[in-house]
């Protein structure tokens, strides 16, 4: 194959130089390595000629960008969650959507824990606090937070991420329970130490609640003000899922008010335009959507997003395909 012949892909973000290095040993790769986030007019315009491209969380993938691009034959979306891509229009086009499942399961478990313990012990207040100056003199009633072990976790949304979040709540000998769509089977239940209950009760029994479930039309404010105000008021909330199952403005709110201990977000609703009240939050620990930012994770998630496109490409069935029923070609 010459290299006027080989197919034109397009990676939206920077990424790791090695992975770049190996996709151009088969295609003509057009990089971002600027990382400067494309505007829908340019993302359009640098994809109407690609066979495939590599996309990320923050890209939309609409159905006026694949109209744009009669080549294009995958879209290999470097996430897990799918909620910036259009499946359908991608599926009545014939075009594969892929993401990356399982190399970032564990990290973003580790990730939820960080911001329980954060929460729960006011890591960052108290860390501001003290560079601001303000320690003068130890004080036994300073900065009590809230107990971690031998509390009850709370976890919704029971899929990978979810299991490895309840997982290690066997290590601090907490009582875990969950809720989730459909019940898991009684060996997945024994394994996670977890026992079934219906969201409200969860959410009204719960030290610790952390949501971990994909973002849709179903899950949009899945978690909204009637649902927060069931929260015990010595309750910690944790979001690693997506923004937009939970109703950011309601959580302010509750927040501001005093109705449950705190909060650890990593998303938010029309990120990173977050709700300004969260900001001047004493008792929200926020980080800008890196749940799954340790290098080897992000490497790995990389490294399936272009094993995804490479297939494809060749004709062959990528390994994380999502829309099944389209068929290589």
């Amino acid at each position: 194959m010459s290299v006027q012949d080989r197919p034109r892909v397009l990676v939206t973000r920077r990424t790791f130089d090695e992975v770049l290095a190996s996709l151009r040993e088969r295609f003509d790769v057009d990089d971002n390595q600027g990382d400067v986030p494309l505007a829908p007019d340019e993302l359009r315009r640098r994809a109407a000629a690609c066979e495939g491209i590599i996309t990320a969380v923050a890209d939309p993938v609409t159905a006026a960008l694949l109209d744009a691009c009669p080549r294009l034959r995958i879209v290999a979306n470097c996430a897990v969650g799918t909620n910036n891509v259009d499946i359908p229009a991608c599926t009545e086009r014939g075009i594969m959507l892929t993401n990356t499942p399982g190399v970032l399961d564990d990290t973003t478990a580790d990730h939820a824990w960080a911001l329980m313990f954060a929460a729960a012990r006011r890591v960052v207040s108290s860390d501001r606090w003290l560079r601001d100056g303000h320690w003068k003199a130890w004080g036994f009633m300073d900065w009590h937070g809230v107990d971690v072990h031998h509390a009850t976790l709370g976890v919704i949304g029971m899929g990978r991420i979810g299991q490895a979040i309840a997982r290690r709540g066997a290590g601090f000998d907490m009582n875990v329970i969950y809720h989730n769509r459909n019940r898991l089977p009684a060996a997945d239940e024994a394994a996670c130490r977890a026992s079934y209950r219906s969201m409200d009760a969860l959410l009204g029994e719960a030290d610790f609640v952390v949501v971990s479930v994909p973002y849709g039309p179903a899950t949009h404010h899945l978690i909204g003000a009637r649902e927060l105000g069931l929260l015990k008021p010595t309750a910690v909330f944790i979001n690693i899922a997506r923004g937009g199952v939970v109703d950011d403005p309601a959580l302010v709110a509750l927040l501001k008010a005093g109705r449950i201990a705190a909060a650890g977000l990593d998303v938010f609703e029309n990120e990173p335009a977050l709700d300004p009240g969260f900001l001047g939050l004493e008792n929200a620990v926020l980080t800008p959507h890196i749940a799954s930012a340790s290098r080897a994770t992000r490497l790995g998630m990389a490294e399936l997003a272009a094993r995804n496109l490479t297939a494809a490409l060749s004709g062959e069935r990528p390994p994380s395909l999502v829309n099944a029923e389209v068929t290589p070609r």
